[in-house]
């Protein structure tokens, strides 16, 4: 389980968290490359299952050296411990012919009930020559555990992305923000 920003606002008094701060985050997409190359698999293509597993998978593309990289959209938590009965393909979709032949590394924040990599596991499986999966957290009761994790918890997790609630519409924006356009020409040079 994961939160979300959706559930930001949701009373979560009793449940035990396990807070992921950004700096942490850094060191474990960092040792969780390093666990890949240390087991000798050289992926292609390092793909994000959407969106829990979008900032990792950039992360650990970058310490991979992995320029390619892509990711497919998989919806199945709806709010707090809610969920619609299986995980379900939204679009735009990932092409998946484009794998043919290729060593895939899936990446997502976490394993919790499994149901959503072994979803794409499974599609990815019919043209990637091998796929191999990583997630930041395992939970004990998931039916797929990832070929890399940084950790197992049965805690519910918050995010750094994803502890806050949304931007609403009406907060003001700051009164100055640097755009490209506002930074002298000397400092783009």
């Amino acid at each position: 389980m994961a939160f979300d920003a959706h559930d930001a606002g949701t009373d979560l008094t009793g449940i035990q968290r396990e807070v992921l701060e950004w700096n942490v985050f850094a060191d474990a997409a960092r040792t969780l490359a390093a666990s890949v190359l240390a087991s000798g698999y050289q992926t292609d293509v390092v793909i994000a299952i959407a969106r829990g597993g979008l900032l990792l998978a950039g992360a650990m593309s970058y310490a991979l050296g992995t320029k390619n990289c892509g990711s497919i959209n998989v919806q199945f938590y709806t709010g707090v411990d809610e969920r619609l009965p299986e995980p379900v393909l939204s679009g735009p979709m990932l092409d998946a012919p484009a794998l043919t032949g290729l060593r895939v590394l899936l990446v997502d924040d976490v394993s919790d009930s499994g149901h959503t990599l072994a979803l794409v596991v499974a599609l990815l499986r019919e043209c990637a020559a091998e796929v191999r999966t990583a997630t930041l957290y395992t939970k004990p009761r998931t039916v797929l555990v990832p070929d890399y994790t940084w950790r197992e918890t049965d805690r519910w997790i918050v995010f750094p992305w994803s502890s806050l609630p949304l931007v609403a519409a009406t907060v003001a924006p700051p009164e100055r923000v640097a755009t490209v356009s506002s930074v002298p020409e000397a400092v783009l040079a």
